[in-house]
Formats: C-alpha cells, structure tokens, sequence
C-alpha cells in the first residue's frame, strides 16, 4: 500500500490527524488510538480501484480521508480536495504544505459549484451521503470514461436498490461492489464504483443545476482554488 520511500509520509500525516485532526474536531478523540487500522490503511486499498496517472477529486474530503491518504500512497495521481468548510480546508492546506504533496490541490467549495467546470478520472468519497445524493453531486464531475469510486459499508446494496431512479435518470452503467484489501487487511474495505453507461454520450453537466440537490453539508459563498 505504501512503498518504503511514502510510508514515513504516511506516518507524519497519521501524527498530524491523531494531534491537529483531534484538536480541531476533525477526528474523534477514540479514533485517534486505531487510526491505522480504520482509517489510513483501509483509505490506502482504494486505490486499487483508481487507474494510473487519474486525475482524482476527494469530495467532501474532511481530514483528507481518503484523498490525501491517496496521494501520499500514490504519486503518480492528483488529487482535488473538495471541501466547504474553512476549518478543514485550513487543516487540509497545512497538511498539503507540511507533506509536500505538490500534486494535490485544495478547493474550498461544494462540489455542485464545480459542475461543468471540471472532469475528474475518478471522483472518490467516504461517509458523504446515501448512494443517491453521492451520484448527484458526483457524477457531473466524472469524466466521459471516468467512474465515481466510494467507500461503502453494509448497506450498499440496499442504497443501490434505493439510488435505481437516479441511476437511469443520469444515464450510469449498473454499480460495481468490491471488497478492497483482502487478504492484506485484517478488515476488507468496501467500494462501489459507477460508470457512464454510453460514454460517448456524456454531456457537461449530466444533471442540470435545478435536478441536483445541495452538495455537502457547508454555506454556498465563494469557492477558492489552490494549486499545491
């Protein structure tokens, strides 16, 4: 998951979330003891789903879970963190900073404010929303042979079942479920991934502004872009 030259990044932006990522409420006090196991390693097998050389946006990326984790196991990627909120996106910029990552870009704003504005290879997310919603602010960033790549728990399929009208509106090939880190971890981490279902006939946006709802959770305002 991490070659021997990133690990020791790995560990700095461990110690950053289990200090920093605490203080600022970003991570709970409890976490901080398996941060490891729960939340660097597990982010860390998602990218064996995400192609070589992606361009990838972490949507609601909080403490950079999973896209700073991303960068940091893989250089070869870059990474956009979407993220409304001034406090995290402060955290995420002194973690960008402190790390070196000079391919990972911090956005503060939601990620409907990017639609038809930015294509991604890969747009990821982790504990955002229900499948549904996640399609909706996701998908008008998926580029024409890219595919939204989330973290899900137990209830994916049941979101799947749930998010079927949303799917055939945006015109998405059927999800894909994955089971990532198996046999490596000593929990797997589950993934599903969505495609376009005709690629060739994917226009920017998919969704028009008046079918989709708010993004994440933070006020509209202005959005500011840093090249890192």
């Amino acid at each position: 998951m991490f070659a021997s030259g990133r690990l020791p990044l790995a560990e700095r932006y461990a110690a950053l979330l289990a200090t920093d990522g605490v203080l600022r409420g970003l991570i709970g006090p409890r976490e901080a003891p398996r941060l490891w196991t729960r939340h660097v390693l597990n982010c860390a097998v998602l990218g064996e789903w995400v192609p070589e050389g992606a361009a990838v946006a972490d949507i609601g990326s909080g403490a950079g879970l999973p896209g700073i984790v991303l960068a940091v196991a893989r250089p070869d990627l870059s990474v956009t963190l979407i993220e409304p909120l001034l406090r995290r996106t402060t955290f995420l910029t002194e973690v960008v900073e402190t790390l070196g990552l000079d391919r990972v870009e911090v956005v503060r704003g939601r990620a409907d404010a990017l639609h038809g504005t930015r294509r991604f290879d890969v747009v990821t997310s982790r504990a955002v929303a229900p499948l549904g919603r996640l399609l909706e602010w996701s998908m008008p960033l998926v580029d024409a042979r890219g595919a939204l790549v989330a973290m899900k728990g137990a209830t994916v399929h049941e979101e799947i079942v749930e998010a079927e009208p949303v799917l055939r509106r945006l015109g998405c090939a059927p999800p894909e479920v994955r089971e990532l880190g198996v046999g490596v971890l000593a929990e797997s981490t589950g993934a599903v991934r969505v495609s376009w279902a005709d690629p060739a006939s994917v226009s920017w946006p998919p969704a028009t502004a008046a079918d989709a709802p708010r993004g994440p959770a933070g006020k509209r305002g202005r959005s500011s872009r840093k090249r890192r």
